[in-house]
């Protein structure tokens, strides 16, 4: 069967052509409709064929972090060792919830935590009360449970609650998270989850890098308690998702440690930097956090999921434990039975530490830090290259592995262009901002619906404190494998992309105002204009 799904992996690369299908949204439901028919998903009588036809479909269709057009997210392609670890755990099938189920498991993912949580610079991993953690499904579940495990133990501090007492009457709507206004949307998400709601989350403002800034997050934590609120947490960012902005981790922990407030630092994307010796250096002050989120399924080539929390001391995760007779007894714990149900919100619980224990000792860490230097150094090429074009601009120097940057459109290089009817028109209407903003949004589509290439768009401010925000592109380069050559070449697809857009758009335009004398003559009634027609 194996060879089987190798086969059909190929074949459907083949037919996908590229770094995803062509034909947008209706192409591939157009592709998929008959296979995913009810009739054809749950037949009467099984087709032995499934695993091929439906592998090659899903080949076909899907979008190859591969392919080094491939670049909008933080997905990686998977090192092939990596891939095949998982495949071995997953046909052993072990739950993590309880010893009996995983023996090598609980082991395994003990020590790859030891190693992680030395990594990070934390003391006496490993060790009964020190370092320890558990995996998680990635950033998302790591920042619910960091701010689940700050909350109680403020709480505790503070209000006297008991572990999974609940909010009392006295704390309700006090609780305040605070984070850079560039903070991953889960930290929102998660105090919703927690009771907290989302207006719990107060956004401190960034440096011009993108960055927390430690002074602003200071005064504001002062306000915060001036005001009667209480804060929980603060959580800074090791890599924010566009610009990959690292947070002054040392002076945020000085003014959490002045405040007496639980620090989480979030380094799903840049905790990866850590493998570098070159780049490791930026996180300089993550030993000091209390907890820290790292996913490997980014910086380290892993296959979805591999998301990990470390905890500072193994206390922290009181919260946490649970006693259930059939899973882990006080006695069973007694005699050596250790289980890891204690440590996670989830109870199946995949053995993802494998790939990774895998990975590690296949790599070293010297072999995934080139991958790190490799990629960080693509995206410097890509920027310089960007930077040198009279149609693109750069936005921002990559501090990982991002490039932001926009299209120009050709109203914007030579304010004398357009005539009329063209691009200078409808740059009279809506602006010069919302027409570039319109491009880059369309030419994206446009690399999307032809299958040429996966670019990422997000939205910084704009100039000028302008309440309409900028679109911009960006490139997310995590795959070691692309050469400059290939950036040069998806660079060009996107700057080809843009002028194809923007003669669209001036055709449009034009036809929109030749339209209207016509329109205008016949006084407006689009009867009346048929009937001359006629």
């Amino acid at each position: 069967m194996l060879a089987v799904a190798l086969g059909a992996l190929r074949e459907g690369a083949v037919a996908r052509g590229g770094p995803l299908p062509g034909g947008g949204p209706e192409g591939v439901a157009a592709t998929l409709r008959e296979l995913l028919a009810s009739g054809s998903l749950l037949p009467d009588e099984g087709d032995p064929d499934a695993l091929a036809v439906l592998t090659r479909a899903l080949a076909a269709t899907a979008a190859d972090p591969a392919d080094p057009a491939c670049a909008a997210h933080l997905h990686v392609p998977p090192l092939a060792v990596a891939a095949v670890a998982d495949l071995a755990a997953a046909a052993l099938n072990p739950s993590l919830d309880s010893w009996d189920q995983a023996p090598g498991g609980t082991e395994i993912e003990n020590a790859v935590l030891r190693v992680l949580a030395e990594l990070v610079g934390f003391e006496h991993a490993g060790e009964p009360g020190g370092a320890t953690g558990v995996f998680t499904t990635g950033g998302t579940e790591t920042n619910l449970m960091a701010l689940m495990l700050a909350r109680d133990h403020v709480l505790a501090r503070e209000f006297g609650v008991a572990d999974g007492a609940g909010i009392p009457a006295e704390a309700a709507g006090r609780l305040r998270v605070l984070c850079s206004s560039a903070a991953h949307f889960s930290v929102a998400r998660a105090a919703s989850v927690l009771g907290l709601g989302a207006q719990a989350v107060v956004p401190v403002e960034t440096s011009d890098d993108g960055s927390l800034d430690p002074r602003l997050l200071d005064w504001t934590l002062a306000d915060v308690r001036t005001a009667g609120l209480v804060p929980c947490c603060v959580v800074a960012t090791a890599g924010t998702t566009d610009r990959g902005a690292i947070d002054p981790l040392r002076a945020v922990a000085a003014v959490t440690g002045r405040h007496g407030v639980p620090l989480h630092v979030d380094a799903a994307y840049g905790g990866g930097a850590l493998f570098s010796r070159r780049l490791a250096p930026l996180l300089d002050g993550l030993a000091l956090a209390d907890t820290v989120g790292l996913d490997l399924h980014k910086l380290g080539w892993q296959p979805v999921a591999a998301g990990v929390l470390l905890a500072r001391r193994a206390d922290l995760l009181t919260p946490l434990a649970q006693r259930v007779a059939y899973l882990n007894p006080a006695d069973d714990e007694e005699a050596g039975y250790t289980s890891l149900l204690g440590r996670s919100l989830r109870t199946t619980r995949r053995p993802d530490a494998f790939k990774v224990a895998v990975t590690l000792r296949t790599l070293g860490r010297s072999g995934l830090g080139a991958l790190v230097d490799c990629c960080h150094a693509l995206a410097c090429h890509a920027a310089a290259a960007i930077a040198a074009h009279p149609r693109l601009e750069l936005l921002a120097e990559p501090r990982l592995t991002t490039v932001l940057f926009r299209y120009l459109p050709e109203r914007e290089v030579d304010p004398g262009a357009g005539g009329a009817g063209g691009a200078g028109d409808v740059v009279g209407v809506v602006g010069v901002l919302e027409e570039a903003n319109a491009v880059n949004a369309e030419l994206r589509r446009r690399l999307l619906a032809e299958g040429r290439a996966v670019v990422g768009r997000t939205e910084l401010p704009g100039p000028g404190g302008s309440a309409a925000p900028t679109v911009v592109l960006k490139l997310t380069l995590l795959n070691p494998h692309t050469t400059e050559a290939d950036l040069d070449r998806l660079i060009a697809h996107v700057v080809a992309a843009g002028t194809s857009t923007e003669r669209e758009r001036d055709t449009r335009a034009a036809e929109r105002g030749a339209a209207q004398p016509e329109a205008a003559q016949s006084g407006g009634d689009p009867r009346h204009s048929q009937e001359n027609r006629a």
